[in-house]
Formats: C-alpha cells, structure tokens, sequence
C-alpha cells in the first residue's frame, strides 16, 4: 500500500496545481464494478444511487461498465441536470417522495429549458409515493398539466422510515391508481432494507431482519398480482437493496428484480462492512503539506507542551494541511493523525512521529466516510489510472 500511495504523492507534485483533490481510482472502480455484476442474479437489474456518484462523468463511466441504463435520484437539482444528456433508454425511480411544489418546478423548468434531448421526462421518471395524500397531490398535478404520472410505492420492509406498512393501506393506494388510470400509472414498488446489516444481532438476527422484509415484500407482489391483475405486468420495478445488502439479494428467496447499489463502487469507510468485503476502496482526499514544524505547539498553552511533546512521541512533528475537517479519516502516511484541539478547514493541524516520513508539498491522504456529501466539497474529480492521473470530471449542478 505504501508503493501505491508513494506513486500517487509523486504524480500529484508534478502536477500544475497542488489544492485538495478528490481521487478516483479507476482501476479499483472497474474491479468494484465487475464484482457488483458478479452479485446480481441474471434476473436482476442494476440502478445506479446517483447521490452516492454525484458526477455526470462518474455516472456515464458507470452506466457503460455495468451496461445500465437506470438510475435512482433523490434531489431535484440533481434530477434536472441529468435529464439534459440522458437517452430516450434510461429509466430514473425517485429514492425519496418529493414535494409536490418541486416536482411542478422539475416540470416547469423542464419546459423553460426547452429541452430537446431524447428524454421523455412523463415516461421516464417514477415518482416515489409514500402516501394517501401524496397520490392524491399526483392527481391534482396531473389535472394541472394535463399528464400522466408514473407512480411507484413506497412500502415499509422494516426501516420504518415511512410508506405503506400493511397489506390493508397498500390495497386503498391501489384502488386509488386504478380509479385514476387516466392519470396515474402504476410502475412498481420499492422497499429499502439497510436496516438488515445494521441491526444488532441480540435485537434481531440479520436472517431475521433479512427474511421478515422478503416476506412483507413478497406478500405486497402477491396481493397486486392476485387482486390487482389490471396493474400488474412482467415489466415493473421491484426495487429494494441498496450497498449494505447487495449480497444477500443474491438469494433466490428475494422478491426483488431491480437493486440499487452506488457507494459500493468507490467504497468509503462507512461501508467497511462485512457484506462488501470484496468490494476495494477507490476514493481517497488527497491535500498538500502547507509547513512542517518540530514539536507541538497550542496557543496558550506553550509551557505544558514541552512535556507533552516529550512524553508523547506522536508530537514530535506538526504539519499544517491545506484544507481539513473533511468527513473522512488520514489513511496514508500511516501515523499521521488530526491534532483534536486544532482542527480547521483552511489549515488543520495533524501531528505524527518524527520518523513518519513527510515534508511539505507532500500529499496526505485520506478516505471520506461517505461519497454523498464529501464528493459535494470538491468541484472536480480527478481520475486515476495505473498511479497517474488520466482526466477531470465534473460533479452535478445544484443549481438547477
């Protein structure tokens, strides 16, 4: 590992600029990827987390490798800036209910834009419904516009995190798309079950949690195929999963023809599981040594730090980053670590053993603890193949 990351610190000081990077491995991405393809039953479906691959590059990296062409959006912003360059092919399922107020902006500015790509924005977009109220703000809309809506349920498989948690409320939300047929479409169901893997085992068993969220599932597949054959066809979306449980929808026992998966593919530490223990981190921070300084010295505290710094070795050395107070933890060198009592986001403190080798201009390394929002901070990603660095790729607007 040491090689690995020694190779990257010289190839980021010969390059014309040294700022903190965001760095994506792509010979790590592709393996990830080949080992996501690897965990999906042949009659499963892939859709990219678009929030957890916050990049338009990234994604069509992606969607190429992994020969996708359906997405999963959460932000509206995000929703609008990729609708300008998708195909007539793709297919995007909201992962959370939206305002009603921004699903009519989405539209509008749509039409503003005076879009002319092949996207079909009516067709190709499920909107996630949670609700009663919900349908019934779809079907006002729909009055508005003089559209159809494409709908898909959220049910509750034990997150219990909103959505429809019974049979009973599923069978109301059904017969309201039926009798509004001419409005509403209805397009599948999603349940997302992260809880399975992060439950404690004296709460629940994970092949407990695992099961009881099948089983719910599967009765919701049953009830629309039995007492809603009209809605129901071999082409709807059966969503769940998501990185955490990736794996165990493998199982021939899971109702789901359609996952969700992203974070998996540049695996932040959050994702140190040990259902993706296959999968290898290829997203690293990387920021410059701005001043290297012997010892370790606080502002009021200059008297006590002589003793401190000579009963603890790990003072020996002060670094001061560019940057810092990322969510994320250093990683290489091994034994540098953030000075607690001087932590900031233009210059942070790190301190380190003096013989951790590391001089100024010299890169420190760091894994975020999650892709979604670290990957935000950075206006660009810089590629990385073979240890040298292959492009730039832009992060989504949030402006739209």
């Amino acid at each position: 590992m040491n090689q690995y990351f020694n190779k990257l610190n010289e190839t980021l000081r010969n390059h014309e600029r040294a700022i903190p990077f965001l760095l994506i491995d792509l010979d790590r991405l592709d393996q990830n990827i080949a080992e996501l393809k690897d965990q999906l039953r042949s009659d499963q479906f892939f859709r990219i987390v678009v929030k957890s691959l916050p990049s338009i590059d990234l994604i069509d990296y992606v969607m190429e490798k992994a020969d996708t062409k359906k997405l999963m959006v959460f932000h509206q912003p995000f929703l609008s800036d990729l609708v300008r360059w998708l195909d007539a092919e793709a297919d995007i399922l909201m992962g959370k209910p939206l305002p009603i107020k921004t699903v009519a902006y989405f539209y509008d500015a749509f039409e503003k834009a005076n879009e002319k790509g092949d996207f079909n924005p009516f067709t190709q977009v499920q909107w996630l419904v949670d609700t009663f109220e919900r349908l019934e703000q779809f079907i006002d809309l729909s009055d508005k516009l003089g559209v159809k809506f494409r709908v898909n349920l959220e049910i509750d498989v034990g997150l219990h995190r909103g959505g429809f948690s019974n049979l009973e409320s599923l069978i109301v939300a059904l017969e309201v798309i039926k009798a509004n047929a001419n409005k509403l479409e209805f397009s599948g169901l999603m349940g997302y079950d992260p809880h399975v893997v992060k439950l404690p085992g004296i709460v629940r068993s994970r092949k407990k949690a695992f099961d009881m969220a099948n089983d719910f599932y599967t009765q919701c597949k049953e009830l629309l195929k039995s007492e809603f054959p009209e809605l129901y066809h071999e082409d709807l979306t059966f969503n769940g999963a998501g990185s955490p449980t990736l794996s165990l929808h493998r199982s021939n026992e899971s109702p789901l023809n359609d996952v969700s998966a992203g974070s998996c593919l540049v695996k932040p530490t959050t994702f140190d599981v040990d259902t993706l223990r296959e999968f290898i981190p290829a997203t690293f921070i990387a920021a410059p040594v701005l001043k290297k300084l012997q010892g370790t010295n606080l502002p009021a505290a200059e008297k006590a730090m002589g003793l401190l710094n000579f009963f603890n070795s790990s003072h020996e050395m002060s670094y001061f980053l560019y940057g810092g107070f990322w969510k994320a933890d250093f990683f290489h060198p091994k034994g540098v670590k953030q000075n607690s009592m001087f932590v900031s986001t233009n210059q942070t403190l790190l301190n380190a053993a003096a013989s951790v080798k590391l001089d100024v201009d010299d890169f420190v390394f760091l894994r975020p603890h999650q892709s979604e929002f670290v990957f935000l901070q950075f206006g660009q990603i810089l590629t990385i193949r073979d240890g040298e660095i292959e492009g730039q790729w832009s992060i989504l607007d949030q402006s739209m």
